[in-house]
């Protein structure tokens, strides 16, 4: 069923800290592994000439730049008849955190994390069932693309990687050791490096200057963004989403879209026990409706759902999501395996030896 979707104004505290306050329905959230939050989607009360609605919840599990997104996703759902009664209980996280969470036995009917192999993790550990990515879309729920935040007015005239690595620039991103949007980040700075040419030995040597401008690692993509509200350094790698809910949010911060970065994919699952509701939730994020919400927050649809309003936080609220020159895919790359054996593995990945 069709719904109107309103943008809360407690968006801010979604994008700066870790745990919010959420207007919608009284949402609370945490961005710690293991901790809860509650969501009723629906209403237990029901005319005195009406079956009361049955109540039940279920347990999603995602990563930290999410969460507003998804807070807005379960009001929506509560607007559905698959949703009346249903309350969802979230946890927010690093999602490398949050993925070893769900294995180590936290409750989950629902994941949704930053890349792929969080949840082929998960999938590892029969948690999650193996033909979860058997759709077109390959579980990907939402997209984005790899930006460069600056400060209000952009004083150090940042236009695009190679303005990073210059004298006097600090960098902020997520550490890739917990966070996929440090992932996501470093390879929009390695296929920067690539060049048309596939030069892996430009690519290293960007990628060394990269690092060595870094001057602040965070856990996630949400504490990253804090940070860098926060003073530290003056350029943030980031999400283009995150850009867009910290301006829409009024935190004084631009943002540029490189005319190469890398497309990020968010995928989501459920659970091998989950609950139907869990399963009517994510048909629901899949949904014209549920995209529309996601479009909102200023993800790409994997989809193909434009936006039916400005997004308001964009560069161009009318045209919020623009074609760069060139879009890097992990497929270009030989796809997860090869990408997290060749740069991000623990003893011998090139980021891992970059950073000594």
């Amino acid at each position: 069923m069709k719904f109107t979707f309103t943008r809360r104004s407690s968006r801010l505290a979604a994008v700066l800290a870790a745990a919010s306050l959420l207007a919608v329905t009284g949402c609370s959230s945490s961005d710690d592994p293991g901790t809860g939050s509650t969501q009723t989607a629906g209403s237990s009360e029901a005319p005195a000439s009406e079956a009361p609605v049955e109540e039940t919840s279920i347990d999603l599990v995602g990563f930290a730049v999410i969460q507003a997104a998804y807070d807005d996703l379960a009001a929506g759902f509560a607007q559905t008849d698959a949703g009346a009664g249903v309350t969802v209980k979230g946890s927010f996280g690093a999602s490398g955190a949050q993925s070893r969470a769900v294995i180590a036995g936290q409750d989950a009917d629902l994941v949704a994390l930053s890349l792929t192999p969080d949840v082929d993790n998960i999938v590892k550990e029969g948690l999650i069932p193996e033909d979860w990515n058997t759709d077109p879309q390959k579980g990907i729920v939402s997209d984005s693309v790899v930006v460069i935040a600056v400060r209000k007015g952009n004083p150090k005239n940042i236009q695009g990687w190679d303005d990073i690595v210059k004298d006097g620039v600090g960098i902020v991103t997520a550490d890739p050791g917990t966070s996929g949007s440090a992932k996501w980040n470093l390879l929009g700075a390695y296929t920067h490096g690539l060049g048309d040419n596939n030069d892996k030995a430009a690519a290293e040597a960007y990628l060394q200057q990269f690092i060595d401008h870094v001057v602040s690692w965070n856990d996630s993509g949400r504490t990253a963004t804090d940070a860098f509200v926060k003073g530290t350094g003056d350029v943030l790698i980031s999400y283009e989403n995150e850009a867009i809910a910290a301006r829409a949010a009024d935190v004084e911060l631009d943002y540029v879209v490189p005319d190469s970065t890398f497309l990020i994919e968010n995928p989501a699952a459920t659970t091998t026990d989950a609950a139907q509701q869990a399963k009517d939730f994510l048909t629901f994020v899949r949904s014209d409706e549920g995209q529309q919400i996601l479009v909102a927050h200023g993800f790409r649809s994997p989809f193909g759902v434009e936006p039916t309003a400005d997004v308001v936080g964009a560069n161009d609220p009318s045209d919020p999501f623009p074609a760069p020159a060139r879009i890097w895919t992990v497929e270009d790359l030989g796809g997860w395996s090869v990408v997290n054996d060749e740069l991000f593995g623990k003893e011998d990945g090139l980021v891992t030896q970059l950073r000594g």
